[in-house]
C-alpha cells in the first residue's frame, strides 16, 4: 500500500533481459483519429517549450518534441497528465487502491468522461514489467515521485526520456511534481493554474468548517503490532487534512525522521506522547491489522482513541486518494473527507 511503498521497493528483476528487449524497440505505431487529434492540439498549445531538459536525482531526461505516447510510474503522474489533456498510453496498476473497474476510480472516471481510451496497466515496484513498457512505445516516461532504481532508471531511459524524483524517492512534493509534469508536456504556465485549483478546493472546503481551526491532529500508521509511526507536516496525506484548516500537533516536529519518508516511526511505546492531538488519522492495511492494532492497550488510551475520535479510511481507494494531492483526487477525496472528519469531532467533544 501507499503507506509503505518507500520501503517494498527493490532492485529491478531480469534487468539484463530488458536491457536487451529495449535493443529491439521499433518506431512508433500508428494512432486512431482520436490520438492524432489529441496529439496535434498538444504540439499547437506546447509552443516553443521544447526542446526541455529536466534534471533528476538519476539523470537528466531531454524531451526533444511534444510528447503523444506518455507512460507514468509511481503515484500521482498519471491524474496529472490527465488534467493537463495528455492520457498517458500506460500507467503502473495499484490493485490495492482499486475499485471493481481494475483502475484507481478517478482515473477511471476522468478518461471514460473524456471519452478515451483507458491507459493499459502493466506491474510496477520492484517487479516492473519493462516489456510492457517497450511494447506501449512511449516517448516520455514519468516517475517525479515514484521509488525507481538507478538499475531501472538505466533501463528506462533507453526506452524514452524519462523524468525521475529530483533528490530522493518518494519524497517530491506534490506542487513540485505537478510543475515538473507541466514542464515535461510543454505547458509549464499551467502548473500555477493547477496548483491554485487544488489549494482554492482545500481552503474553501476548509470554510465551511470554521471549527476546524481550533483543532490538533496527528496522522499515524503502523507497521504491525507494537508499532507506531507518525507522518509528518510535509508528507501529503498529513497536507492535506491541514490544508482543510486542521492543525498538525505540534509534537510531530519533535520526532526524528526517517530519511527520504516523511515519517517518523516512533515505537507504540510512545503512543502518550499523542496525549494532546484532538484527533487521530490512520489506516489499516486490511481488518486483520486494525482487530491487531486497535486490540493494543497502550494503542487504546491515546485519547483520541479512547474517545473514538479517529478518521479512519472506509476503502482502500479512498485512503490511496486521500493520500495524494493531484488534480484529480483532491475533488474526489474533499466530499467523502469532511463527514468522516466531522463524526471524528463530534466524538472527540468539539
Amino acid at each position: 500500500m501507499l503507506g509503505f511503498t518507500r520501503v517494498r521497493r527493490r532492485a529491478l528483476a531480469a534487468a539484463a533481459t530488458a536491457t536487451a528487449a529495449v535493443l529491439t524497440l521499433g518506431g512508433c505505431s500508428s494512432s486512431d483519429e482520436g490520438e492524432k487529434k489529441t496529439d496535434k492540439a498538444a504540439e499547437k498549445s506546447s509552443g516553443g517549450a521544447f526542446p526541455v531538459t529536466i534534471q533528476s536525482a538519476l539523470g537528466p531526461a531531454e524531451i526533444k518534441e511534444a510528447p503523444k505516447r506518455i507512460v507514468t510510474l509511481g503515484q500521482g503522474s498519471a491524474e496529472t497528465a490527465i488534467a493537463l489533456g495528455h492520457t498517458p498510453v500506460g500507467i503502473e496498476s495499484y490493485p490495492w487502491g482499486s475499485d471493481k473497474t481494475g483502475y484507481l476510480p478517478w482515473i477511471h472516471e476522468a478518461v471514460t468522461k473524456k471519452g478515451e481510451k483507458l491507459p493499459k496497466q502493466f506491474t510496477g515496484g520492484e517487479e516492473l514489467d519493462t516489456e510492457a513498457i517497450i511494447e506501449l512505445e512511449p516517448d516520455l516516461i514519468l516517475a517525479p515521485w515514484s521509488g525507481i532504481t538507478d538499475k531501472q532508471f538505466k533501463i528506462l531511459k533507453d526506452i524514452a526520456p524519462t523524468v525521475a524524483y529530483p533528490d530522493l524517492p518518494w519524497s517530491t512534493n506534490w506542487d513540485q511534481q505537478i510543475e515538473i509534469i507541466s514542464k515535461a508536456v510543454g505547458k509549464p504556465a499551467e502548473a500555477k493554474k493547477l496548483i491554485g485549483d487544488i489549494e482554492k478546493q482545500l481552503s474553501d472546503a476548509g470554510k465551511t468548517r470554521p471549527n476546524y481551526k481550533d483543532l490538533t491532529f496527528s496522522y499515524i500508521y503502523n507497521t504491525g503490532p507494537g508499532t507506531l509511526g507518525v507522518f509528518k507536516p510535509e508528507e501529503q496525506r498529513v497536507k492535506m487534512v491541514s490544508s482543510l484548516g486542521l492543525k498538525v500537533d505540534p509534537v510531530v516536529n519533535g520526532f526524528k525522521e526517517t530519511k527520504g519518508t516523511d515519517s517518523a516511526l516512533i515505537g507504540l511505546e510512545n503512543a502518550e506522547k499523542l496525549k494532546n492531538s484532538d484527533l487521530v488519522f490512520t489506516f489499516y492495511t486490511d481488518e486483520k491489522n486494525r482487530k491487531e492494532i486497535e486490540s493494543q492497550p497502550l494503542y487504546g488510551n491515546i485519547p483520541a482513541v479512547k474517545k473514538g475520535a479517529v478518521v479512519v479510511g472506509d476503502t482502500n481507494a479512498f485512503v490511496t486518494a486521500s493520500s495524494i494531492i493531484n488534480p484529480l483526487t483532491v475533488p474526489w477525496t474533499i466530499d467523502r473527507y469532511l463527514p468522516l472528519i466531522d463524526k471524528a469531532v463530534k466524538a472527540a467533544g468539539k
